[in-house]
């Protein structure tokens, strides 16, 4: 066979790609499929694109705005789904896809039921607690990141420091951010940067992509590193619509990368004019307060302090007059009310005095012998001998009667 009649056999891509395009369509239309949804991506327009697998395959899937109006729930990553629609080819690509025309709901995927179950579990342990969230410093001298050394999230990172303050110092920690060993590789850099404080706060994240992709940022290894670790950590997994457990175990959380450099470095123009308005504002004010004391001193000439000085010591005077007599007055007032009490104990014990009752007529008799005290008739006896003392001088006599009862 010549090569001319070779090249006229031959296929041109077009050829094989339209009868690929025949057979699959004419082959797989109406069919029903069962699948996960990955890689969720909602145009502006309405239509839907993303992909359905199983654990060993996946097809790429459309739903136009017409037939996502009538579904009744939210599409989104790692929901379980059947769908029923059409394989078509699209030839400039050479790929082939399903165009869905219904849409139900199956249940969970096994992705996102694995995670939710994780968040679950490390929420009861309290690995989410708000109590547990550190303050991100206002103005961070170095800000560390964790993140594939070349991927677009790192750039947009280093471009937004770099734009909002080239006084920032950055701390590059590479790191794998998908397959099997990513997730060690983000907890071992993790580990380094708090065993050697490489930095002040720490972006731990990638950009965006599927639930897969994601999935390392959700390992539980990922997310006790961030939770445990002493440097404040800033999570920015993905795109806004992405999340994952090291969203909610770091201390602030942000919707993308680039948010994450807009969250942690301020921007220096606006620092530097607070501080220049601050400063101003202090100028003003000690200048406003150093007139009002120039003003103030005017007034203390001489003459004024001198009558100022008065008006404050007549009244002091006054008072230390008037507390002086009160106290003199009550001194006196006190010696007086003394003298007093004194005279009426002095009257008192003249009272009680048995010289005084001696004389008034009163005597006191004693028995001679013995010198008890005779108070009673019966205290002696006919033929005692008695001492009788009156006021003055003493009395010796003899009992001749005596007698209990008194006689008038």
């Amino acid at each position: 066979m010549t090569s001319a009649e070779q090249n006229n056999d031959a296929l041109s891509v077009s050829q094989l790609t339209g009868l690929i395009k025949t057979m699959l369509e004419g082959s797989f239309s109406n069919i029903s499929l069962k699948g996960e949804i990955s890689n969720f991506r909602p145009n502006a327009s309405g239509h839907l694109y993303f992909s359905l697998k199983d654990s060993d395959a996946q097809i790429s899937a459309v739903m136009f705005r017409g037939r996502a109006a009538s579904l009744d729930f939210t599409p989104k990553d790692g929901t379980l789904v059947v769908v029923k629609g059409s394989v078509s080819v699209y030839a400039p690509r050479g790929n082939y896809q399903i165009i869905i025309t219904s849409m139900t709901k199956a249940g969970a995927g096994d992705i996102l039921e694995m995670i939710e179950q994780r968040k679950r579990q490390f929420a009861q342990e309290g690995l989410f607690d708000s109590s547990r969230k550190k303050n991100i410093p206002f103005f961070p001298g170095t800000v560390g990141i964790v993140t594939s050394p070349t991927g677009a999230a790192l750039r947009d990172i280093l471009q937004i420091v770099r734009r909002r303050n080239d006084k920032v110092s950055i701390v590059i920690l590479p790191a794998l951010v998908q397959g099997e060993e990513a997730a060690p590789s983000i907890t071992r850099m993790i580990k380094i940067a708090n065993t050697y404080s490489l930095c002040d706060v720490l972006i731990v994240g990638r950009g965006g992509g599927s639930l897969e992709d994601l999935l390392p940022f959700s390992e539980e290894c990922v997310v006790r590193a961030i939770a445990n670790s002493d440097i404040p950590v800033v999570s920015a997994v993905g795109h806004e619509i992405d999340w994952a457990l090291s969203d909610f175990a770091a201390d602030l959380r942000a919707s993308t990368p680039s948010a994450a450099a807009e969250l942690t470095v301020p921007e220096k123009r606006s620092v530097t004019e607070s501080i220049q308005n601050a400063v101003t504002d202090l100028k003003t004010e000690i200048d406003k307060r150093i007139k009002n004391m120039k003003l103030l001193l005017k007034t203390f000439t001489p003459e004024s302090m001198e009558l100022q000085f008065r008006n404050i010591e007549l009244p002091v005077l006054n008072r230390f007059d008037t507390v002086q007599k009160q106290l003199e007055q009550n001194m006196q007032n006190y010696i007086e009310e003394k003298r007093r009490k004194i005279a009426q104990c002095t009257q008192i014990l003249e009272n009680c005095n048995p010289q005084t009752i001696f004389d008034r007529g009163y005597s006191m008799v004693c028995d001679a012998e013995t010198g008890r005290v005779i108070r009673n008739a019966s205290d002696t006896a006919f033929g005692k001998k008695l001492l009788i003392r009156p006021s003055k001088g003493s009395i010796y006599a003899e009992v001749t009667k005596t007698s209990e009862v008194s006689e008038q």
